[in-house]
């Protein structure tokens, strides 16, 4: 798509706001306001988030975002699209959301200005010593992000619709991972998980699309606003924000900890194998794997599915992550990630199954009269 053709797209997605995109420097001299280049990827594909501070107040008014490659300005264009829908859609958290107000063009390139949300990101308190080692903040945090989620949905649900949480994600996989030793076998106990999950049906909502610690700003015990909207649906399937979020939260559990030795606060949990933290919400005993769980049977149960079904939402999400992230080295840590845990629950499952049949052929059985 040529640049031309881009600007008359995104514009249409703002509502013709402008006639012709100021450069990015000329929007912000123009402004009045300060500028601070708040982060700047390193993916290949990069994008850069310039935010615009009043001289006065000190608050940030405005965030840029500012592609460096044809197709980050394409994940750019995307998330306008979103921002513009969500807001159509205006549900009961749509303060927390940002709003585009212009379009900006930058080497050809088209970025967009939108209005700041506040608060601090949840990753510098998870970050904090201890945080995540005690109970009541980590709790904190999975209910500011469940009750924001609830809100989301709540004021988004459509009509019902089968679980999907494939979406091509094992066409993705099929395709990223083309001649993975055991693929096969992944993608077969994968399409096992999904088409026990499609067994049920939940309402499609609108969903964010990478909902985890760095794209949730909080203020008090609240999430205050939630940014990067550029992986979202307006119509999708539910599950994957309370599978991503749940995830995150957990992979990050033993980052501080060297390897071999046992996380603060979670006796179950030594740091090594990457994923760990992981593994041990999913198969693990303790305070956080209960918590984490709870956080995906809460969610299960508010959209009206089974909460049994936890580990298999929780198995997914790994696997759409492998499917989908950007960075190679961690798509392929996931896929490994899946394959353990999966094959781990394949083996939990087969037991379950032989005791219950068992039991019933070991059972008292009933008769006539005799």
């Amino acid at each position: 798509m040529t640049p031309a053709a881009e600007t008359a797209t995104l514009r249409e997605f703002v509502g013709e706001l402008a006639t012709r995109p100021a450069s990015l420097w000329e929007f912000v001299s123009e402004s009045g306001l300060q500028s601070l280049v708040a982060c700047a990827s390193k993916n290949p594909n990069a994008k850069f988030t310039v935010l615009l501070v009043s001289p006065t107040s000190g608050r940030t008014v405005l965030a840029v975002k500012v592609p460096t490659t044809t197709a980050a300005a394409r994940a750019v264009e995307a998330e306008a699209q979103m921002l513009v829908g969500i807001h159509q859609l205006a549900p009961p958290i749509i303060e927390t959301v940002p709003r585009v107000v212009e379009v900006i063009e930058f080497d050809g390139l088209l970025g967009i200005v939108m209005t700041a949300v506040h608060g601090t990101p949840l990753t510098t308190s998870y970050l904090r010593w201890r945080h995540t080692a005690t109970p009541a903040a980590v709790a904190a945090d999975f209910a500011a992000v469940g009750s924001w989620l609830a809100a989301l949905q709540r004021g988004t649900a459509g009509e019902a619709a089968p679980i999907d949480m494939d979406a091509g994600v094992r066409a993705h996989l099929a395709s990223r991972f083309s001649g993975f030793a055991g693929l096969d076998d992944d993608l077969g106990r994968l399409a096992e998980i999904h088409g026990r999950l499609g067994e049920s049906t939940l309402p499609r909502t609108a969903v964010h699309g990478d909902l985890w610690l760095g794209n949730v700003l909080a203020s008090g015990e609240r999430a205050s606003g939630v940014v990067d909207w550029e992986g979202g649906e307006l119509v999708g399937e539910p599950l994957r924000d309370l599978a991503r979020f749940a995830h995150m939260y957990a992979l990050f559990l033993d980052r501080r900890t060297r390897p071999g030795r046992r996380v603060r606060g979670h006796p179950g949990l030594r740091a090594g194998e990457w994923g760990a933290g992981v593994a041990y919400a999913l198969d693990g005993a303790g305070w956080f794997p209960e918590a984490f769980r709870s956080f995906l049977r809460d969610g299960l149960t508010r959209l009206g599915g089974s909460p049994q079904s936890w580990r298999d939402v929780a198995l997914a999400g790994i696997a759409e992550v492998a499917a989908l992230a950007d960075d190679d080295e961690f798509a392929r840590r996931h896929l490994m990630l899946f394959r353990r845990l999966a094959r781990r629950h394949r083996r939990i499952a087969s037991r379950a199954a032989t005791a219950r049949i068992a039991g019933l052929r070991d059972a008292p059985r009933g008769g006539g009269c005799r």
